[in-house]
């Protein structure tokens, strides 16, 4: 017990007044970081481990170091564990706690190690396991997409360029574009995942320590291995306790994942809306208004629009906490939990309900198809056929607009067209320009690697079932 009433700071000893309650608070993080608890306690069992083998702590201080984190894991898990903001952080509680338990081997726990290093692989280890069930998710996501995809392939729908009609689509097709950006989404986490599993531990502060260590077996233990098995340990202490890179690259790759789900939510919004008609959204996510009874509003794609921004936000406020910063750690560095915590929790809720409501999705073919046959969509296959016939594309071209504005002038499509008046456009015209002007027709002529004919998106459906299992 040193000069101070209250004795709580592991640090305490060199002061001569005890902080205010005010700093206290202000400077606390175990209401947000105690979900690190786990990774926590999966470290300090690791590194106890390494201390016995080294002969850094005896076998008995570590036998009891073993039953002690037990004890506290069960707490937690069970609620019982009482949790304290005098001791600041989820890593003083777990020792306090700890001593209290087993008493002078719990203060041993922390020999060759520092809470900056202790932190760096605690948010690595809970990131990772993260990373793992955003994973699974996606890949739920994706497989609801296909399934969606399947089931309306022979569907036309409308393809848009700067949301004005442009040449008609398979729906099924369309749903691919979105299974091709959130394959791309896991592609990045995969690959974000091996520098997140990397061990900082055993840094200590930030110059290493005269202990020792043996990281390597630490790494090992923790599963901190590249594919071939190898133990993979940040290489220097400096950059390992205040590196938040990898941090960061998680937050843009979830950021990316969030504006893919915002960019499906704006057509789901629009689809859903009067005047499309495209899609109906299950009742179960959507809401109705409290003053008109006929609204059925699509609340679930709205706010995944809205949180799109709060993930990004989350981003540039770690890009910027990061980037005034010397070596090596800094107290800046508790800011970077709440804005991964909130990234991780958002994105993980976004694509489990997403996955359940596209599953929910009921499509409406006639609207679709009315709409393709709105916009001239065919157009650009009349200067195909054309361009077969011997005409320069960019003749092709402007013969197609004359024809276009004809139709336009009497409120027709261009397959609505008699022969005759195509055939003014350019004598070559002859009657099986209907097969090509017909949206199917247009439709089927796609038939090449990545197009929309039904034939090339059945085999995309097929890679992609073989790919998601």
């Amino acid at each position: 017990m040193n000069q101070f009433d209250k004795k709580s700071e592991a640090w305490s000893a060199l002061f001569s007044e005890p902080m205010s309650d005010l700093v206290k608070r202000y400077t606390a993080s175990v209401f947000f970081d105690k979900r690190l608890a786990q990774a926590d306690i999966a470290g300090s069992l690791a590194h106890a481990g390494m201390l016995a083998a080294q002969n850094i702590i005896g076998a008995d201080d570590h036998a009891a170091i073993e039953k002690g984190l037990a004890q506290i894991a069960h707490e937690i898990e069970s609620g019982a564990f009482e949790w304290k903001l005098d001791l600041e952080d989820v890593h003083l509680n777990i020792e306090a706690r700890l001593t209290q338990l087993v008493g002078d081997a719990g203060k041993r726990l922390h020999t060759g190690r520092s809470r900056n290093d202790q932190v760096a692989t605690d948010v690595r280890l809970w990131l990772r396991g993260e990373i793992d069930l955003i994973a699974g998710l996606l890949h739920a996501l994706q497989k609801a997409l296909v399934d969606l995809a399947e089931k309306n392939v022979d569907v036309v729908m409308p393809g848009f360029t700067h949301l004005q009609v442009a040449q008609p689509v398979s729906f099924g097709h369309h749903m691919l574009a979105y299974v091709e950006m959130f394959a791309r989404d896991a592609e990045r986490l995969a690959d974000v995942r091996k520098r997140v599993n990397r061990l900082p531990l055993g840094a200590a502060a930030l110059a290493g320590t005269s202990y020792p260590l043996d990281r390597e077996r630490v790494a090992r233990t923790l599963g901190m291995v590249d594919a071939a098995g190898q133990p993979q340990v940040c290489q220097n202490s400096l950059d390992a306790v205040s590196d938040r890179d990898f941090a960061i690259e998680f937050s843009a790759a979830a950021a990316l994942a969030m504006v893919h789900i915002s960019r499906l939510s704006e057509e789901l919004v629009l689809w859903m809306s009067q005047s499309f008609g495209f899609i109906d959204i299950a009742d179960r996510f959507c809401t109705g208004s409290s003053i008109m009874p006929q609204k059925k509003n699509p609340d679930v794609p709205e706010l995944a629009r809205g949180k799109t921004g709060r993930v990004v936000g989350h981003l540039m406020a770690l890009i910027t906490l990061m980037k005034g910063q010397p070596l090596a750690y800094n107290k800046d560095n508790q800011e970077d939990k709440e804005p991964l915590f909130d990234t991780v929790d958002t994105l993980k809720d976004t694509l489990r309900i997403f996955a359940d409501m596209v599953g929910g999705i009921t499509v409406k073919p006639e609207a679709m198809e009315r709409a393709a046959l709105k916009g001239y969509a065919t157009a650009t296959d009349l200067a195909d056929y054309l361009v077969k016939k011997g005409l320069p594309f960019r003749d092709a071209h402007e013969t197609v607009a004359h024809a276009v504005k004809a139709a336009m002038a009497q409120a027709v499509d261009l397959s609505e067209l008699p022969l005759a008046v195509l055939q003014q456009f350019h004598p070559q015209i002859d009657n099986d320009v209907y097969a090509v002007l017909s949206l199917r027709g247009s439709l089927h002529a796609r038939n090449t690697l990545g197009g929309t004919a039904p034939d090339q998106v059945r085999a995309q459906i097929a890679r992609h079932r073989a790919r998601l299992g």
